[in-house]
């Protein structure tokens, strides 16, 4: 029997996590997209806190564009609030999500904020 979409993307995200990890030095950057907003986090996988978050609902965000223009200035406003905390160098988690569209543009948007991964 065929997977449900959410079932196959849960699949594909344990995959992705059982292979990468992040630290405190080296955070995961996790990617969460659903139909009307993104939303991503710096997270630290040893003590499990979350160091850095920014969404399309953040009240600092301006609702101007297209969802992939949105989505890139997720990334940047991400990038800007790692740099405040001294993180430059994080590990990409797309959460089984495909990289294209709005996953893609919001890793776009991190590496022009500073952000190396």
């Amino acid at each position: 029997m065929a997977f449900s979409k959410e079932a196959r993307r849960a699949k594909i995200a344990r995959g992705i996590r059982g292979k990468i990890s992040g630290t405190a030095e080296r955070p995961r950057l996790s990617v969460f997209r659903s139909n009307k907003e993104i939303y991503a986090q710096l997270i630290d996988d040893v003590t499990g806190t979350t160091l850095a978050a920014a969404s399309s609902r953040d009240k600092e965000f301006s609702r101007s564009g297209t969802k992939i223009e949105q989505s890139k200035a997720v990334g940047t406003l991400l990038a800007d609030k790692a740099k405040a905390k001294g993180i430059e160098v994080v590990v990409f988690d797309r959460n089984g999500f495909l990289y294209h569209g709005r996953v893609k543009s919001l890793a776009e948007g991190a590496r022009e904020g500073g952000l190396q991964f």
